[in-house]
């Protein structure tokens, strides 16, 4: 789960080396000047729908790899598969002073599609990822097909306890036990392996250096960034599928996907018992027995109908 080193390079215009299914190497890609590591996997387009991007959440030492490592084989096996390290996150970390914030995260997801010369995505976003998706499809809405949102912020809510305390996070391995307690229903997950890795992976200092630079207090103004108004949320035409554990104390469910549910004209939610914020990682067959079918439907069928 630490960011790894790129194990080829790609350039403006193409999209490197598509990697086998099972593969989770990242390339180093040039994004509107922005050294970013991507992982590029599965299927060549067209096989059976556009390409997916995943767009990771903004936990202490999260890179894609760590947050989409348990679903990228089954979604690449017909799918190509984009998942890269965001703004800040990862192998795209830097440390150099940088802007932030929703802007900034769209943009660069954008720019990534155009440098891989993609027209058009399913996303599937976490948490912070979520509402980038959600920002893609109002900047943008040829770009985005479908939209699958986890543990999404996206909407105006009070700042979360659970997710103060992960922005809040400072360097320290009691520290990451704190935050991936936070993170997981399941306690069996919170291995001193996993603390261990995040940990370390926190403390890479381009990562080190950017994170403290990302959420400083007060807080609630960055909930508030990554927020959409109104109108640009029901403007979204994208069918759009949330699912959300019972149990997230990150980012209740309550506070945001039941709000999205009401503003987002063509979505549905499915809320998981005895799960945390990790529902990929926590319930990865449930997440994908919801997913892959709403990701494979029929183009103008309303599989995304409310209920």
């Amino acid at each position: 789960m630490t960011p790894s080193s790129p194990a080829s390079t790609a350039t403006p215009g193409t999209s490197g080396t598509l990697a086998t299914p099972g593969t989770f190497a990242p390339s180093r890609v040039d994004v509107a000047g922005v050294a970013t590591a991507v992982i590029d996997t599965g299927t060549p387009a067209g096989a059976a729908g556009p390409p997916v991007l995943l767009l990771h959440g903004s936990g202490p030492g999260v890179t894609a790899t760590a947050n989409w490592r348990p679903v990228i084989p089954a979604v690449s096996a017909d799918r190509r598969v984009i998942a890269p390290d965001q703004l800040g996150f990862g192998g795209t970390a830097t440390g150099e002073p940088t802007t932030y914030g929703r802007v900034a995260w769209t943009d660069h997801a954008l720019a990534l599609l155009d440098t891989l010369e993609i027209g058009a995505v399913d996303v599937i976003g976490n948490s912070m990822g979520g509402a980038i998706a959600l920002s893609m499809a109002a900047a943008r809405p040829g770009a985005v097909r479908r939209i699958v949102l986890m543990g999404s912020m996206g909407v105006a809510m009070a700042l979360p306890y659970g997710l103060n305390a992960v922005w809040g996070y400072t360097p320290g391995v009691e520290q990451m036990r704190q935050v991936i307690g936070l993170f997981a229903h399941n306690r069996k997950l919170i291995t001193d392996e996993l603390v261990q890795l995040r940990y370390q992976a926190s403390l890479d200092r381009p990562v080190r250096d950017s994170w403290a630079a990302m959420f400083p207090e007060p807080r609630q103004r960055w909930v508030d960034d990554l927020a959409l108004s109104g109108a640009e949320l029901t403007a979204i035409s994208s069918p759009v599928l949330m699912v959300h554990g019972r149990d997230d104390r990150v980012v209740p469910w309550r506070d945001s996907s039941a709000q999205l549910l009401d503003l987002l004209p063509y979505s549905r939610l499915h809320v998981l018992s005895g799960c945390g914020h990790w529902t990929m990682i926590e319930k990865t067959a449930e997440f994908l027995a919801v997913v892959q079918p709403f990701l494979g439907a029929e183009p103008g069928s309303r599989t995304e109908v409310k209920g």
